[in-house]
């Protein structure tokens, strides 16, 4: 590990050990100070609310706006928590469990799982969660700085999902786990590159969405489950919740398989709305106007 990079570990170590109130506490500031220089983020974050909640007046999306905001900067800010204080740590925060039968069942039944985790809550945390119930592996793309991916190692410890690049091998690799009876994880709303998705409703919008999960649904039987960590008030802690995935999210036709998918989506985000990355670019794509321009 470099040495900046080690550096950066032992503060994450460090300021893991405040209380997740203070740093939650420092994350609302953090997403206050953002909305207040109403830069790129603020303004695609706002284009988004006014798609996906155009029966708000403006009173109330500004309102909307600023929980986001608020939100996001625990979502950054509470890595500090889950990252530096260490996995076994990090789990002693979740407080409750919902549909954790739906997991120990598809866990059972042999035919593998796929785990449909949105940009939602704490993913990280559900990482740990998930790991510790059983070995997992998630598709990823490779950070931009290479040194970044020594740190993750070290601070995901023993409960570290195994990483598959989202390649031809990488997913060749899932479809083998998961005819194993594997459990792999997905990020559901992750946009696809050009040519790879298919147009399905979101929120009553069009939005590009990626055919890999129904596909591998489809092919191999697996269980798809939604989950993902539920930020709770005042910094009391987490939730974890599991969803069932809408029947169709299997179907051979992939623009009905796509609707389930992004239903299975929006039923989460309905739960903890302001704590969804709203500041992605869900809406946009190569060969439609941009609604962020």
């Amino acid at each position: 590990m470099r040495a900046d990079i080690y550096l950066l570990y032992l503060l994450l170590r460090l300021l893991g050990r405040l209380p997740l109130r203070v740093v939650h506490g420092i994350g609302s500031g953090l997403g206050r100070w953002v909305l207040w220089r109403h830069g790129r983020m603020v303004r695609d974050t706002a284009v988004n609310l006014r798609l996906v909640r155009p029966q708000l007046d403006g009173r109330k999306r500004d309102t909307l706006l600023r929980e986001v905001m608020i939100e996001s900067g625990k979502s950054a800010s509470e890595l500090v928590k889950v990252w530096g204080g260490g996995a076994e740590r990090a789990l002693g925060l979740v407080r409750e469990v919902h549909g954790e039968a739906l997991l120990d069942t598809a866990l059972a039944s042999g035919k593998g799982v796929i785990i449909a985790a949105p940009h939602l809550g704490c993913w990280e945390l559900l990482n740990y969660w998930l790991c510790r119930k059983t070995s997992m592996a998630i598709l990823y793309r490779p950070p931009r700085m290479a040194a970044i991916e020594s740190l993750l190692r070290k601070v995901r410890g023993a409960l570290a999902p195994e990483q598959v690049r989202a390649d031809g091998a990488g997913v060749r690799a899932l479809y083998k786990r998961l005819a194993t009876g594997g459990t792999v994880g997905i990020l559901p709303d992750q946009k696809p590159r050009a040519g790879e998705g298919e147009f399905a409703p979101f929120f009553g919008r069009e939005a590009l969405t990626m055919v890999l999960l129904p596909r591998l649904a489809a092919r191999t039987g697996a269980t798809v489950l939604f989950a993902f960590a539920e930020r709770l008030p005042q910094g009391a802690g987490y939730r974890i919740r599991l969803l069932p995935a809408p029947a169709a999210i299997a179907d051979a036709d992939l623009a009905v398989a796509c609707a389930a998918l992004n239903q299975g989506v929006q039923s989460c985000v309905e739960l903890a709305f302001a704590q969804y990355q709203w500041q992605y670019k869900r809406f946009s794509a190569d060969n439609r106007p941009s609604p962020y321009d």
